[in-house]
Order: C-alpha cells, then structure tokens, then sequence
C-alpha cells in the first residue's frame, strides 16, 4: 500500500474529511497509477476519488474500540523516528 496513506482511525483529534479525501486520492493515484489522469480519465478518477472518501468516511465512523484515542503528536514523533532509523539523518 502507498506509505503516505496513515491510519486515521482512533485519533485525538479525530481524522477531518480533509484527510480521508487526501488519503482517497492517494489510494485512487496508486490503483489508477496515475498522479494526473488524462482530461478523457478526470471524471472517472474523481468520482472513484468521492466513492472512495465516502466509503472510507463510512468505515472510520462505524468503527469501535475500547483502546483509547492515539495522540497525533506521538504518532508523529514515533514515524518521524521509525524514517529516521531508516533513511538516516542526512
């Protein structure tokens, strides 16, 4: 799966429509493997784009969990850590 896509479920704050629709256009981008469709593709490639979102939207809403919500800052620091491990510092 593309490694921008994140896990936006069970998080404080919770995920925006923003960042389900960024992450829909991001898994619509690796499927079509394509970044920018052709204008005879646009249309076909938007509306997967809103399906996607809305599906997701869905899935994120009637999730449950008995965990407690993941800080977005200590997700973020433990990625940042995690590529830093990987690709180095420089």
């Amino acid at each position: 799966m593309c490694r921008s896509i994140r896990t936006l479920f069970n998080l404080e704050p919770p995920a925006t429509s923003d960042e389900v629709a960024a992450a829909a256009l991001q898994y619509v981008r690796k499927l079509s493997g394509s970044t920018r469709p052709s204008q005879a593709n646009q249309e076909a490639f938007d509306k997967a784009v809103a399906a996607v979102a809305a599906a997701s939207q869905e899935l994120l809403d009637s999730l449950v969990t008995t965990a407690p919500p993941r800080d977005r800052e200590v997700e973020a620091a433990k990625a940042k850590a995690r590529a830093a491990e990987r690709f180095g510092n420089g």
